[in-house]
């Protein structure tokens, strides 16, 4: 009986010490247009945590991909506006990553609600997520 106790109270502790996955998820999205003239400047940011690593040689490595489609606010989709990439290195865990969104609009778009739908897939996991920003254009 004593090894039992013993047994399920090692298994307690290591279930309690391991630890806890997080979700493959984008966050804390903003996004902005800076009127240039004759152009709009688009900004955006999304942050992304829960990717997976790979650590060789004490140093930790993501890969993400991401592409950013365009809804116009007559709800019109311009798909992969935007493509990039993100591979990041050091030597401690990644928390979080942030992926950067810059393009630019002529003046045939015209004034209103803007959404960007932010596609992206972590490269070692395969797991893919998406978040939803939107932006104006005003005069």
């Amino acid at each position: 009986m004593k090894y039992f106790i013993a047994l399920i109270f090692i298994v307690f502790f290591i279930s309690g010490c391991s630890k806890e996955e997080v979700k493959f998820e984008a966050f804390s999205p903003q996004s902005f247009a800076f009127d240039i003239g004759d152009r709009w400047e688009v900004n955006a940011l999304v942050n992304v945590r829960g990717f997976a690593q790979k650590e060789a040689d004490g140093t930790f490595s993501a890969s993400i991909k991401f592409s950013v489609d365009l809804i116009t606010p007559s709800g019109k989709t311009i798909t992969n506006i935007f493509k990039d990439s993100k591979e990041t290195k050091q030597e401690e865990e990644i928390m979080d990553i942030p992926l950067e969104v810059q393009f630019e609009l002529d003046s045939t778009y015209p004034m209103g609600k803007y959404k960007l739908l932010v596609n992206i897939r972590d490269n070692f996991s395969e797991k893919t997520t998406e978040a939803f920003v939107e932006f104006d254009l005003v005069e």
